[in-house]
């Protein structure tokens, strides 16, 4: 197997690891909306802001600690000002979304809530995956390997099998 297979194996393990954490994340975030919507008065954008809140809060521990776990941690403070950065956009634009079909068209049924909840936390999620993976969950720098070990010569000449054989 050539490098590219390799990278492709690791791509596609990332994938997976942030879709674990990501769809266990989405399920926070929707039964938290509705524990929202359904024990208080709140508006619907902002029952989902708080949701958000919590489900990003869920997802960084799942993608510190799980998916990007061999990720540099040496600079947790930029990590986190980074993360929260980007979640905060994600956020903008996952309740952007919702926004917009509550208030902008007006379907605003349970129903459609959460169908547009669920159609902003996916766009927002394409967004997520790329910021995290390039910007806040840096890998670390990649170890020098060489492709075949160097031969080793103590004062003679490279000399092919054969010939050694030959030597007496």
């Amino acid at each position: 197997m050539g490098h590219g297979a390799s990278r492709l194996r690791r791509i596609v393990r990332e994938v997976a690891k942030f879709g674990a954490v990501g769809g266990a994340g989405v399920l926070v975030n929707l039964a938290v909306f509705n524990l929202v919507r359904h024990t208080t008065d709140l508006q619907v954008v902002r029952a989902s802001v708080i949701a958000t809140v919590v489900a990003i809060v869920f997802n960084y521990v799942g993608f510190r600690y799980f998916t990007y776990r061999d990720r540099d941690k040496s600079r947790r403070t930029r990590e986190m000002t980074l993360f929260l950065l980007f979640s905060a956009i994600g956020l903008v634009i996952e309740n952007g979304v919702l926004y917009a079909a509550t208030y902008g068209f007006g379907w605003n049924t349970p129903l459609q809530n959460n169908v547009f909840k669920f159609l902003g936390i996916g766009i927002a999620t394409l967004f997520r995956f790329w910021s995290y993976r390039s910007w806040v969950f840096r890998a670390l720098p990649a170890r020098e390997t060489p492709a075949s070990p160097a031969p080793v010569l103590r004062n003679e000449q490279a000399v092919p099998a054969k010939a050694k054989q030959q030597v007496p």
